[in-house]
């Protein structure tokens, strides 16, 4: 476990070359929202979740959902180096075989927790999670990784009233705020203004941060814990394509992934 901040600013860098060059070799996936999410990733698997790698599926661990699931190479690359499975497997990514898919599946990795890809189905199994561990008296938390592109899906909303009902204090969102999606920016897509207020109607508890800011992050999840009584979210306003110049805030490295030359250029950025 990471304590230091800089140790862990130096570990979220370390995922992003990890990411480019898991992307690179595979020649396809999601560059821009898995940059973006790396510093809340390594603040994840380094600081925050109850986990023990060398037991992937230990009853008390802490559950991680990773409801947008095309971001997973970041968290594959935070798994590989927290010692999940050995780092060399990384570049494997969305190869025939591999259980590093390209959109997350807990046939092949029930460490993933749940597989993933349909936009919103995410947010529903955390809330089943949560609902669930209350009734068994559990004491672990569920952490729900999710997207604002999802919060076009209906089926979030319904999760977001169900969770607000049941009181899943036991529950927390982490929204990426990144303002992009696969066809543009999501206010012209599909405008989420005031999305801190929409979540404070269906009563949850509600924080804004810098997604990128280490300081932020841990202090806004250890807050988050200590709330009782309700769900709660962190809206992580993050970079999208964070650390290299080109992709930063491009819609366009949503779903693209970096050819060889612009790997090179990025990673020269990153090192």
């Amino acid at each position: 476990m990471a304590n230091n901040i800089a140790e862990l600013k130096k570990i979220a860098n370390t995922l992003r070359i990890d990411v480019i060059k898991m992307l690179a070799k595979a020649g396809s996936g999601h560059s821009a929202g898995s940059l973006g999410m790396a510093d809340i990733f390594a603040a994840l698997y380094f600081n925050i979740l109850n986990h023990n790698p060398k037991k992937p599926l230990w009853d008390k661990r802490d559950r991680l959902i990773l409801s947008c699931g095309h971001i997973v190479p970041i968290r594959y690359a935070a798994m590989a180096r927290s010692g999940y499975f050995p780092v060399a497997k990384l570049m494997t990514l969305r190869k025939l075989g591999s259980p590093l898919q390209g959109h997350p599946s807990y046939i092949d990795m029930p460490a993933l927790e749940c597989s993933a890809g349909p936009l919103g189905q995410g947010v529903s199994v955390a809330v089943g999670k949560a609902l669930a561990a209350k009734m068994n008296k559990q004491k672990h938390f569920i952490y729900c990784l999710t997207s604002d592109g999802e919060h076009d899906e209906g089926q979030t909303w319904e999760a977001i009233m169900t969770a607000a009902k049941y009181k899943l204090d036991n529950l927390i969102f982490i929204l990426d705020r990144n303002m992009i999606q696969i066809d543009g920016f999501t206010e012209k897509i599909m405008p989420l203004t005031h999305l801190h207020q929409k979540y404070l109607a269906f009563k949850w508890h509600v924080q804004q941060i810098d997604g990128n800011n280490m300081q932020e992050i841990l202090t806004a999840i250890n807050k988050a814990k200590k709330i009782k009584g309700k769900p709660r979210v962190i809206i992580a306003h993050t970079v999208p394509g964070k650390g290299v110049s080109f992709m930063e805030n491009k819609w366009e490295w949503h779903g693209k992934a970096p050819s060889l030359e612009e790997a090179k250029q990025a990673l020269k950025e990153l090192v």
